[in-house]
C-alpha cells in the first residue's frame, strides 16, 4: 500500500504499467467508477480483517489449546509469511490471467479457509489453515493497484488507491476490534467465524460490483525475465537497505501488537478481551503519521525522516515499560506513529529508486515487509515467553538500532558517491 495501512503494504506503480488511451478509463462521476471504488474498498476490508483475525485473540488461543504465547503467535506469522512468499508469484499470475480473475480467486480461497478456521481441531491445523489463507491473500496487493492503474484515469488514480488503502485500514483495525468484543462473549472460534462471514459478504459484493476490465492485455509468464529483474533489484544497495528497513520496522510492530494482549490481560492491568481488541484503534494514529511523512521528507530529507521515525518508535518502546496504563497507551501511540511514518518513507522511496521493473521492486518490498511481520510475531512472542514484556521491548529496540545503523551507513555511502561524482 502506499504510505501506510494497518496491515499491509501496497505500493503504486502506475508508471510501470502500459495502458491505452485514457478515454477508456474510469473517472470520478463516470460510469463504473463508484462501483469500482466500493468494490476495492470492500476487498481491502476483507483482506486485512482475515489476515490479522487471530492477532487480538492470541491469549484466548493460548488458553484454548494450552500452549505458550510463542506457539500461538504462529497463527499470525504463518498468515503473513504465506503472503510474503506468494506476492511475487501472484503478481506474475495476474499478468497472465487478469487482475480481476486473480483477486476473485484469492478472496474466494481465503474466505473458504476463513470459514474452516473456527473448526481447527489443533493448533497445528490452525497454523496450516492460516498459512494457506495468507498465501491466497497475496493475490490482492499483487493485483489491485495494477487494476487501478489500467482502468482509472491518471488524475483519479491516487484517489482511487486511497479508497483501497482506506479499506485495508478499516479491515485491519475493525477485524481486531470486532474479534475482541465477540470473543469476550462467545470465545475465539465464534470470533474468527464472524470475521469469515463478514469477509464472505465483502467478497460477494466485490465480485458483483467490480467492473470488467477493459484495458487489460495478458502477458506471458516469463520466469527468466522475472528472475533477472528480481536479481537486478537485489543487487541495488539502496533497494536492499530500503527492504531491510521495512522488514525491521515491521519486526517491531508485529512483535508489539502480537504480544500486547498477553501483557494487558495480566496484572497489574487485567483488562477484558473486548477492551484489548479496542486498543487497536490506536492504528488511527498511523493514518495521521503516514499522511505527514511527505512533509517530513520535504523538511528533513528521507534519512532525517527515518531518524525521527526510529527515535519516536524507540521512545514508545521505552515508555511502554511503565506499569501505568495511560503511559503504556501513550507508548503504543508513539510506536504506531513512528512505525507508520518509517514505513511510508521507506515504501515510497522504493518506487522512486527503481527506474525499471517497479512492480517487482514493490513486490520485493512487500515480501520483506511481511517477512518482518512474520518474524516479529514469532520472535516477539518468544522474547515475551522468556523475558516478559521487557524481552519484547528489547527485541524491538534491537530492530530499531538496525534501522539506525542502515540509515547511517546509507548516509555515509551517499557522501562517498557525491565526493566521487565531483572528483
Amino acid at each position: 500500500m502506499p504510505a501506510a495501512d494497518t496491515g499491509a503494504s501496497t505500493i503504486v506503480d502506475a508508471d510501470a504499467i502500459a495502458v491505452p488511451s485514457s478515454d477508456s478509463r474510469m473517472t470520478p462521476g463516470g460510469p463504473g467508477y463508484r462501483r469500482m471504488s466500493l468494490a476495492l474498498f470492500l476487498a481491502g476490508v476483507a483482506t486485512f480483517a482475515l489476515l490479522y483475525s487471530t492477532q487480538a485473540l492470541l491469549p484466548l488461543v493460548s488458553a484454548g489449546f494450552g500452549v505458550t504465547a510463542s506457539a500461538a503467535s504462529w497463527t499470525v506469522s504463518a498468515a503473513t509469511g504465506g503472503l510474503a512468499l506468494f506476492v511475487l508469484p501472484m503478481s506474475a499470475l495476474s499478468e497472465r490471467f487478469g487482475r480481476r480473475t486473480v483477486m476473485t480467486a484469492s478472496l474466494a480461497i481465503a474466505v473458504a479457509v476463513g470459514l474452516l478456521v473456527p473448526f481447527a481441531p489443533s493448533l497445528g491445523a490452525l497454523i496450516v489453515l492460516r498459512a494457506v489463507q495468507g498465501a491466497a491473500l497475496a493475490g490482492l496487493p499483487a493485483s489491485a493497484t495494477a487494476y487501478l492503474a489500467e482502468e482509472v484515469s491518471p488524475k483519479a488514480l491516487i484517489t482511487a488507491i486511497g479508497l483501497f488503502v482506506a479499506g485495508n485500514s478499516v479491515g485491519g483495525m475493525s477485524g481486531r476490534v470486532i474479534t475482541g468484543w465477540v470473543a469476550q462473549e462467545w470465545g475465539w472460534r465464534v470470533s474468527v467465524g464472524t470475521v469469515g462471514v463478514i469477509a464472505l459478504v465483502c467478497a460477494v459484493a466485490f465480485r458483483l460490483l467490480l467492473p470488467a476490465p477493459r484495458n487489460f492485455r495478458p502477458g506471458s509468464l516469463r520466469p527468466r525475465v522475472l528472475a533477472r529483474t528480481v536479481r537486478d533489484h537485489l543487487a541495488n544497495p539502496l533497494l536492499r537497505r530500503l527492504y531491510a528497513i521495512g522488514a525491521l520496522f515491521m519486526t517491531v510492530f508485529g512483535g508489539v501488537y502480537t504480544v500486547i494482549g498477553y501483557r494487558l490481560t495480566a496484572e497489574p492491568f487485567g483488562l477484558p478481551q473486548g477492551i484489548i481488541g479496542s486498543i487497536f484503534l490506536v492504528y488511527l494514529v498511523g493514518t495521521v503519521s503516514a499522511s505527514t511523512a511527505g512533509r517530513l521528507v520535504g523538511r528533513l530529507g528521507r534519512r532525517g525522516a527515518l531518524y525521527l521515525a526510529a527515535g519516536t518508535t524507540t521512545a514508545g518502546l521505552l515508555l511502554s515499560l511503565a506499569s501505568s496504563l495511560p503511559l503504556v497507551l501513550l507508548g503504543l501511540v508513539l510506536i504506531t506513529a513512528g512505525f507508520f511514518a518509517g514505513h511510508a518513507v521507506a515504501s515510497s522511496a522504493v518506487s522512486h529508486t527503481a527506474k525499471q521493473g517497479r512492480a517487482q521492486a514493490s513486490a520485493l518490498y512487500q515480501s520483506a515487509y511481511y517477512i518482518g511481520s512474520s518474524a516479529g510475531s514469532a520472535l516477539g512472542a518468544m522474547a515475551f515467553h522468556s523475558g516478559g514484556w521487557s524481552g519484547t521491548v528489547g527485541l524491538g529496540v534491537l530492530a530499531v538500532l538496525g534501522v539506525l545503523t542502515i540509515t547511517v551507513f546509507g548516509s555515509r555511502a551517499a557522501r562517498v558517491e557525491r565526493r566521487l561524482a565531483t572528483a
